[in-house]
């Protein structure tokens, strides 16, 4: 049976290449909020920013489930940092009686301080695609907003190496 994936971590820590790493091998299809924000509104982070993105998943989340009563698994692409998060998409698919599995990219912060540096050094030069430049304001939300999943919550734990 198909399976919704959905993987957690902080910005930069390398979700999207984790997504694509499994792509192929778990047969699924990406769902991410950063290229839809990115493809609509070229990731102007306004005032209702926040509340776009709301909307973009609750419309990603009803595309994963018509895309894995069709047969074919689901990778969802954005972060999901709290707790309480977490809980509302694990309840929201058992209520369509559709399995999913959770994975964690797991950065320590070293590594993570790293790949933002990298990251707006591609902003910058034009090359950072559907990304975000993570300025001082965003990393500090991401610190104060990101809360570590406990094992019990997760199926796969990726350890970042570097």
């Amino acid at each position: 049976m198909s399976k919704v994936i959905l993987i957690c971590g902080k910005i930069a820590s390398g979700k999207t290449y984790y997504a694509n790493m499994i792509k192929e091998k778990e047969n699924a299809i990406i769902l991410s909020t950063d290229e839809v924000t990115y493809d609509l509104i070229d990731n102007e982070q306004g005032e209702f920013y926040d509340q776009f993105c709301v909307r973009v998943n609750k419309y990603l989340n009803k595309k994963a489930v018509e895309i894995v009563k069709a047969g074919c698994n689901v990778i969802l692409d954005w972060g999901f940092w709290t707790k309480e998060n977490r809980k509302k998409e694990t309840e929201y698919f058992k209520s369509k009686g559709i399995d999913i599995e959770w994975h964690y990219v797991d950065i320590d912060d070293d590594t993570w301080n790293k790949n933002i540096d990298e990251r707006n050094k591609k902003m910058e030069s034009g090359q950072g695609g559907c990304d975000f430049y993570v300025n001082e304001g965003l990393k500090n939300k991401v610190i104060s907003l990101f809360e570590e999943p406990s094992k019990d919550e997760i199926d796969v734990w990726y350890k970042v190496e570097r």
